[in-house]
């Protein structure tokens, strides 16, 4: 918002939101592709999806299908799923038309990668081993016809790919540097050790920034969830005005997790301070990331748009492997809770999604208690900007 000085004009109360073409067109969606997904840092999934030699995690970034490959000797690479010979995915999936066919896959290719058109085979670091009948044609070639790579990080636990590393190195953009804040923020949370123990893939009917912006936001949580309200009644007053989403949002008295009663059987992470002990943290990590920590439970929502009404969303729950490892571990209490919540989210998320399609809306407004989203504005037309301009938060609401 607009730093106030002596003799300044008082920022205005409501703020504008990108513009309508920002959520529905084609044409902003294709440049996002270019301008944010190519160009920044993009949770796919955890490590633990490929723990062993040989498996696979099969990720679609914005149509670029994307593979990461654990090698003979642990380490995880990133390939674009191309085969060097036609083209070919190197890795097929079965049904396309499901309803998780957003959500990345996992698989197991054995020693080596193999192409199911003509049957070119790759190494697990990518280089090419094999091509049938043209190994004369190949000799002192192969070199030149392995997989291309895409950039690999980790943190937490979490695995991030770069669809243009070597841009990523010429800009020094590390992961660290695009959300060191981020991290640290959430240190005292063990989450490379965590594992997952359920998994929701929803397929949400709206643009990725509604998604963004939505959980950015609590003006709407009163309207919208009311059970949620419940448990974080500070979500009620003043339309979440106010909260210290850095020292965690308090729970009503007694509670101190993200669960119906607020309460759980699963003891706290080991490291935490008083405050995360009995307090919720939420990170909007970008471009694709919503991070939701309790004290007993992570919920990490990884966004994969699809199309410029359309996003996939996976809904993963990590949890302490000493809890896992309890007999009579049941996650539900915490999953089916973030689950109901979600619902609401979705449903309001494709209710904006339906409306700005409408000829009469040019853009929103973000009223104070909306101002986080203020960041998710800035963030976009940094990147945007010459093909989005943000209106002028003077100009008269149309009639």
């Amino acid at each position: 918002m607009t730093e106030s000085t002596p003799g300044a004009t008082r920022a205005p109360a409501l703020e504008p939101t990108l513009p309508r073409k920002a959520y529905i067109a084609t044409t902003i969606f294709d440049a996002e592709r270019e301008r944010i997904y190519a160009r920044e840092w993009v949770l796919v999934g955890r490590e633990e999806s490929v723990p062993a030699a040989g498996d696979y995690l099969d990720v679609e970034v914005l149509g670029e299908s994307l593979l990461v490959v654990r090698g003979e000797g642990g380490e995880l690479r990133a390939f674009f799923n191309v085969c060097r010979h036609r083209g070919c995915a190197l890795f097929l999936r079965a049904d396309a038309a499901s309803a998780d066919a957003g959500a990345p896959i996992t698989g197991h290719a054995g020693r080596s990668i193999r192409c199911p058109y003509h049957a070119w085979t790759y190494a697990l670091d990518g280089s090419l081993r094999s091509a049938p009948h043209l190994e004369p044609a190949l000799a002192g070639r192969k070199q030149d016809f392995g997989l291309h790579r895409a950039g690999l990080s980790t943190w937490g636990g979490f695995i991030f790919l770069h669809l243009d590393p070597q841009d990523a190195a010429a800009r020094g953009h590390t992961l660290e540097r695009q959300f060191g804040a981020a991290m640290q923020r959430l240190r005292n949370y063990p989450l490379d050790q965590l594992r997952m123990a359920r998994r929701i893939v929803y397929e949400v009917a709206a643009n990725w920034k509604v998604i963004l912006e939505n959980y950015n936001e609590c003006y709407h949580c009163a309207g919208v969830h009311p059970e949620l309200c419940d448990l974080v009644p500070a979500f009620r007053r003043n339309g979440g005005v106010g909260l210290d989403w850095e020292a965690g949002v308090p729970h009503r008295e007694g509670a101190v997790t993200f669960t119906a009663s607020g309460q759980t059987s699963r003891a706290a992470f080991p490291g935490l301070d008083e405050d995360e002990r009995t307090r919720h943290k939420g990170e909007l990590i970008y471009p694709n990331c919503m991070l939701s920590a309790s004290m007993d439970h992570i919920a990490v929502f990884t966004l994969f748009p699809r199309d410029p009404g359309h996003t996939t969303v996976v809904c993963d729950f990590l949890f302490h492997p000493d809890a896992i490892a309890r007999p009579g571990f049941d996650p539900m209490d915490a999953v089916g809770f973030w689950d109901l919540v979600n619902q609401q989210d979705w449903a309001v998320c494709a209710g904006v999604q339906r409306g700005m399609g409408s000829r009469r809306f040019a853009h929103g407004w973000y009223a104070p208690m909306e101002s986080a989203s203020l960041d998710i504005r800035r963030y976009v037309a940094e990147r945007m900007g010459d093909l989005l301009e943000v209106p002028d938060p003077q100009a008269p609401a149309a009639g």
